[in-house]
């Protein structure tokens, strides 16, 4: 979800459900550590609960981003051992620490030393040829020993070598009948069910079995998914707001950093979906995509934008 979840489209989303905990971009520990963090870490206090994801393999790094993300108010601390692009294996992090499960028990357990916030592990079910479910297990067992006791598994394996990054998440085949078998075998570990889940009805019936799910590009390319989210799950049952009182509700934020020097595509970038499936969604994105990127662009684009879709509300 690299340059997806960012801070503008995670303040958007929050406006749709109030408890789902959020997580950023993945973030090399390098560039945090020798890069500008507050445009790295800066986040909207209504955001929480929110986890960063870190990539990296260095313990010592590792831990100094763990601290330095306590110390700016972040929920949790998670690594990121499942991502499959190149550039992410070049560096040594990702999917390809699968592999070495010490080198990844050490860094969290380097981590849970420094913080007292969660600090948990993002995985796929295997690597390459380290693909049978005792690899899995193994892995596991050896992160959980160094302190981890939540793991978010995407219950597909990863290629690295043969397949793109955009192919990693569509041809391995789910298995979510392996990240099910985890949670039996380590009932006493906290273990969230990722990928290829696309509705709510499905996250209920995961739920029976796993302690809970992620979703990834679903809830970016369908943000509304999310609307019964609190009411389903965290058993608040605010009124529900209205695509139309969504885009209402966010548009002081986008007058704000508009002010601030953030241009107007950098937010409604992350607004396209939010019609998915609606009669005259193309509308709602050729008029954000045509016009949001023009000079002296602003919130009035949005309203705009909803016209085409002759629904407004507000």
């Amino acid at each position: 979800m690299m340059e997806w979840t960012d801070r503008h489209f995670r303040r958007f989303i929050r406006l749709i459900s109030h408890h789902a905990l959020l997580y950023t971009e993945m973030v090399v520990a390098g560039a945090l550590i020798h890069g500008e963090r507050d445009r790295l870490l800066a986040f909207d206090p209504s955001e929480h609960p929110l986890a960063l994801q870190l990539g990296g393999s260095d313990s010592t790094e590792l831990a100094r981003c763990a601290n330095i993300a306590e110390a700016y108010g972040y929920d949790e601390v998670n690594l990121n051992v499942g991502c499959p692009s190149d550039r992410v294996r070049n560096g040594r992090f990702g999917a390809c620490l699968m592999a070495e499960p010490d080198l990844v028990a050490r860094c969290v357990d380097a981590m849970s030393e420094v913080v007292s916030i969660p600090v948990t592990v993002k995985t796929r079910i295997g690597v390459d040829q380290r693909d049978a479910y005792e690899d899995l297990s193994s892995f596991v067992e050896t992160v959980a020993s160094a302190g981890c006791r939540t793991f978010i598994i995407h219950a597909r394996k990863a290629w690295l070598n043969g397949l793109s990054p955009k192919e990693n998440r569509a041809v391995p085949p789910l298995r979510y009948d392996v990240v099910r078998r985890i949670k039996e075998n380590f009932s006493g570990l906290e273990i969230i069910l990722n990928g290829g889940i696309t509705d709510l009805d499905q996250v209920r019936s995961h739920m029976k079995v796993v302690d809970g799910v992620m979703i990834g590009r679903e809830a970016y390319h369908n943000p509304y998914l999310l609307a019964e989210v609190d009411g389903r799950f965290y058993h608040n049952h605010h009124s529900i707001p209205s695509r139309e009182e969504v885009l209402h509700a966010y548009l002081p934020y986008v007058d704000r950093q508009l002010r601030s020097g953030v241009r107007l595509q950098a937010m409604t970038r992350h607004l396209l979906g939010l019609y998915h499936a609606v009669p005259g969604a193309r509308r709602w994105r050729r008029y954000l995509s045509e016009h949001a990127n023009k000079a002296g662009a602003d919130a009035r684009v949005i309203l705009a934008a909803a016209d085409q879709m002759m629904c407004r509300s507000f």
